[in-house]
């Protein structure tokens, strides 16, 4: 593999990384309400 080669997979690992790290923190600190209906009724909850 040349160069360029390698410089594009470090930059498509840099990208994936980046991206699944914004996603985990926004899923972390998601706030907001949660609604489920379900058998036992409905139940809401605050993040």
């Amino acid at each position: 593999m040349n160069r360029n080669g390698l410089y594009l997979v470090i930059a498509a690992l840099a990208v994936v990384t980046i991206g699944l790290s914004m996603y985990i923190y926004r899923e972390e600190t998601r706030s907001g309400v949660e609604i489920e209906i379900g058998e036992d009724g409905i139940s809401v909850q605050e993040n």
